[in-house]
């Protein structure tokens, strides 16, 4: 096996890479010790081959050379930072412990991982005053930018310099991660990028992660980016996803925006406790992520399917959930009947904020609220972006004492005039009923968002 060797400062490090056919078989570690080995397996050899070069290039930019007596056609060392897994699951097992992160630099060190520093500078900013926590974050933006091939590799570190990928650093590690085109001339592949994101072990830790633009040539489509999240492994213990950060309409519209299916993160991802997606044509199929406490889609057509894949879920710890439905022009379809198990209380005994927003039937959500079971145990109701007319207004505040334990109610840009305002001004503790649009005629109220 072929051999470089880098050494600079403390620094005294050897690497190794072997292809045979399809596999990569790569060493590392200090000189003067056996280090880790790793192999890889890829599905042909022309991707092998690709990825043993790619490898090579990224170790002999950061300064390896191939050692006396080396042979170059042999191979190389990784372009991966070293890992750990049964200190990786000590981490996983308690990820807020700062121990099991102390114990990774100790072990990293031992390995001349650059980590280990960046992991007990961040460390000394936890408990810090503001002045000293300020100047250490200063330094961490420093030390990220003097190794960012160290720790992210060159096509990511790339992605960071372009601000097609931006994140947030915890304790040496990924901990919020957010990708996606930047504007009309980005070049960047989002599904690849995405990929060699959650692959890196700098991302073994990620909590957040959001997609932003997919491709602004074209429809917006999410396919292929839910698909590289799906094949992750090992998966990241990822809390928060949002799919689909885009500003409508000034980037695209949400209707031209192709979520795509998201039955298989179910299973990869069941640690989610909040997700959030905005765009069209979206698969929810039959949703189980019991540990999430917030749920948000947001889109311009909700089909009938997609509504009752939502209220038929079960979630134990739902605090939070957010509707948009859309315009019929759009494909959305369905109604208050479609809701049912939802107004009834069906599996969300934890749900205390509901929003029924940017739907064709308000007026008729105005008349079922108030005998819905679910509407005792909520704190805020949102019923912003629809068609509420004054007739809707004035069913709420004939029902005002089932809405009077409510914090805040949100009926802002309906179809209320300032009669209608004045009205239900008074059904809850707090109501904004502002910004309120005004139609051409009775018949041509619809919902804020379609196209």
């Amino acid at each position: 096996m072929p051999r470089y060797e880098f050494t600079e400062g403390s620094s005294s490090k050897f690497w190794e890479i072997t292809l045979e056919g399809t596999t990569l078989t790569k060493r590392w570690g200090r000189i003067g010790t056996d280090g880790q080995e790793k192999v890889e397996e890829f599905d042909s050899k022309a991707e092998a081959k690709k990825a043993y070069e790619a490898q090579i290039h990224e170790k002999e930019r950061k300064g390896y050379t191939l050692a006396e007596g080396g042979d170059g056609d042999g191979g190389e060392a990784t372009g991966e930072s070293a890992v750990n897994p049964e200190l990786e699951a000590a981490i996983l097992a308690k990820p807020d412990d700062v121990k099991g992160y102390l114990a990774y630099a100790a072990w990293l060190e031992g390995e001349g991982d650059p980590r280990a520093e960046f992991i007990r500078l961040q460390h000394s900013a936890l408990d810090a005053p503001a002045a000293k926590a300020t100047a250490v974050h200063k330094q961490a933006a420093k030390f990220v930018e003097d190794h960012a091939g160290e720790l992210l590799g060159e096509s990511l570190a790339e992605a960071v310099s372009d601000e097609s990928l931006k994140l947030e650093w915890h304790l040496g590690f990924i901990r919020s991660a957010r990708l996606g085109q930047v504007d009309y001339d980005s070049v960047a592949d989002v599904p690849e990028l995405l990929g060699e994101l959650l692959a890196h072990p700098s991302a073994r830790f990620l909590r957040s992660l959001t997609i932003g633009m997919a491709s602004f040539d074209g429809e917006n489509e999410y396919d292929d980016t839910l698909e590289a999240l799906a094949k992750a492994k090992p998966a990241p213990p990822l809390r928060s996803l949002f799919i689909g950060d885009f500003e409508f309409p000034d980037e695209t519209e949400i209707s031209w925006t192709h979520v795509g299916d998201l039955k298989p993160l179910y299973k990869i991802y069941p640690q989610l406790q909040e997700l959030r997606v905005r765009g069209g044509e979206v698969d929810f199929g039959k949703i189980d992520l019991p540990e999430l406490r917030s749920f948000t889609v947001e889109t311009g057509g909700l089909h009938q399917g997609a509504v009752k894949d939502i209220v038929k879920a079960k979630w134990p710890k739902l605090e939070a959930l957010e509707i948009w439905f859309g315009q019929e022009n759009y494909g959305a379809s369905g109604g208050v009947k479609d809701l049912k198990p939802l107004l009834d209380g069906e599996g969300v005994p934890a749900l205390r904020k509901l929003g029924l927003r940017n739907s064709e039937f308000t007026d008729e959500l105005c008349a079922a609220l108030p005998k819905a079971k679910i509407l005792a145990q909520l704190e805020a109701l949102d019923l912003s972006m629809g068609t509420m007319s004054d007739a809707g207004a004035q069913t709420l505040a004939e029902n005002a004492k089932a809405f009077g334990h409510l914090k805040s109610l949100d009926v802002t840009r309906n179809f209320l005039t300032k009669a209608g305002q004045k009205t239900v001004a008074t059904v809850a503790r707090s109501v904004a009923s502002g910004n309120q649009r005004t139609p051409y005629d009775e018949e041509s109220r619809y919902a804020a968002v379609g196209e």
